[in-house]
């Protein structure tokens, strides 16, 4: 109490002056109160605005942060304090957020169930769309310069519906097997059920303070959340987002650990996550709304991973950055070591039939490279030179190409195309000279396919998928994954899964 009333003390103090300073400790934590708890929450964990905690703003430079509080954000509600607060009580603040919290923050089941939201209860909307379009053959568009969601029609390549998402969406979204619902994960632990038929948020709740990635169980029954903090997996029924279990991620000797990813394993009706400070793999399958727990273990930690189409072996990036592991996920043992130097970006990994034989590809990120990898051998047969590290890789079953960007580097405006039958580089394109061009996505027919121009005056460009041809431009605001219902939910070997 005292500690209270000393904050409302001193902002009481700060208050007179016409521009705020903030010249101590204790009266940059009255600053905070006073001018961000509202909406990022007095313990910082996030509410209406994003959790402001050093794990959720990895990926925003101090710099970025003191200019948003300065500024604003363009079409949110963070508005500028630039009138309020002078320099360094702004420099102050950025400073405050990104150092870790006196106690460790908390989410467990009081907290996810607290922060359910069902404005829309499943069976409560209409079973038809409202709108006229091939519904396996729509794309959702994260515009991540705004934090929106634009719903795409894959045959007149117009838009149908824009919308607000979550903060920072992570991941992926993920499709129920049916398409008319979907899915999105947040950085800050937000998972979010929307209706594509009715346009429309079914369900929403938390399920972590600072999340990697969500899957939605091969019949569309269950979602499971991966979070890095706390340290659990989280299983819910998909209907409404009711919570059925916090699984606390822990080896045997009871050291947790953050969990890297989870997917679903469709033909092994299960999930499978790998753990990123524990040296295991975790496939869990649910009986009777209760996961139950095999581990496998691993010779190294795991940061990403990738499965063969028959889910039998899962291939996964060494922490080290060196090498990859291939795991029989029916022993649980280690059958193979691949030398992928460069951090291989094996999320993003696709595969295709190539003289008989199937193999995959990844891009890594810090060497210009993408490895094409034989299934059987499990040996590295080809090593292609690119013009800098890459981040997606993409194609279709359909198309004789293979789509990598050079995402990190002074040539990420460019983006190889890769002939599946020769291995060879056939075009490098560079469709906006200074702006990164990222993460292709075809059309379920893989006809067509869509290439990200990553700024806020960005867009979407349409190519041909044969001719290589752009045949239009789709202003955005720096658009990053595009994900096509039919290819998604039909695990189209050209995709991300």
């Amino acid at each position: 109490m005292q500690q209270t009333l000393k904050i409302l003390m001193l902002t009481a103090g700060l208050v007179a002056s016409p521009l705020i300073v903030a010249s101590t400790d204790a009266q940059t934590e009255a600053l905070y109160q006073q001018h961000c708890a509202s909406c990022h929450g007095s313990d910082r964990l996030g509410g209406m605005g994003p959790a402001l905690l050093p794990e959720n703003l990895s990926r925003l430079k101090k710099d970025q942060a003191e200019d948003a509080i300065r500024n604003g954000r363009p079409a949110t509600q963070m508005l500028g304090f630039a009138d309020t607060l002078n320099a360094k009580s702004i420099t102050a603040l950025a400073e405050y957020i990104y150092q870790p919290p006196e106690q460790e923050p908390v989410w467990g089941e009081n907290e996810i169930t607290t922060s359910h939201r069902l404005p829309h209860p499943a069976g409560s909307l209409p079973d038809k769309p409202a709108y006229k379009a091939d519904m396996m053959n729509l794309f959702l568009v994260v515009e991540i310069g705004d934090h929106h969601v634009t719903l795409l029609d894959g045959d007149s390549m117009e838009p149908i519906h824009r919308f607000a998402s979550r903060y920072a969406l992570h991941g992926g979204p993920k499709y129920s097997p049916d398409g008319r619902y979907v899915y999105f994960g947040s950085r800050d632990g937000w998972i979010t059920k929307y209706d594509l038929y009715n346009l429309k948020i079914v369900a929403e709740i938390r399920a972590g303070i600072n999340m990697r990635n969500i899957a939605v169980s091969a019949d569309g029954d269950h979602v499971m959340a991966a979070n890095y903090l706390p340290h659990t997996l989280v299983l819910f029924d998909a209907k409404n987002l009711d919570l059925l279990e916090v699984i606390s991620v822990e080896n045997n000797a009871k050291e947790s650990s953050r969990v890297s990813a989870v997917y679903a394993a469709p033909p092994r009706n299960s999930f499978i996550a790998a753990l990123k400070d524990i040296p295991e793999a975790w496939e869990v399958t649910v009986e009777n709304d209760q996961a139950k727990v095999r581990r496998m273990q691993t010779d190294t930690w795991l940061d990403d991973f990738f499965f063969d189409p028959g889910y039998q072996h899962l291939i996964g990036a060494a922490r080290d950055g060196k090498h990859g592991l291939v795991i029989d996920l029916n022993t649980g043992k280690t059958v193979a070591n691949l030398p992928l130097p460069g951090m291989p970006h094996l999320g993003s990994g696709i595969t295709w039939e190539y003289e008989g034989s199937r193999v995959m590809a990844t891009p890594h990120f810090r060497t210009g490279a993408v490895s094409i990898i034989d299934m059987d051998s499990w040996k590295v047969i080809k090593t292609l030179e690119t013009e800098g590290p890459g981040f997606f890789m993409r194609s279709h079953e359909n198309s004789r190409y293979a789509w990598v960007d050079v995402f990190f580097g002074p040539n990420k405006d460019k983006v190889h195309v890769i002939d599946k039958q020769t291995l060879e580089i056939v075009e490098t394109l560079q469709p906006a000279p200074g702006k990164v061009a990222a993460h292709v996505e075809f059309d379920r027919y893989g006809e067509k396919l869509l290439l990200s121009i990553w700024d806020e005056e960005g867009a979407v460009i349409v190519y041909d998928a044969e001719t290589l041809e752009e045949e239009k431009r789709i202003p955005m605001n720096k658009p990053s994954g595009k994900y096509n219902v039919w290819n998604k939910i039909n695990y189209e070997e050209g995709t991300s899964h």
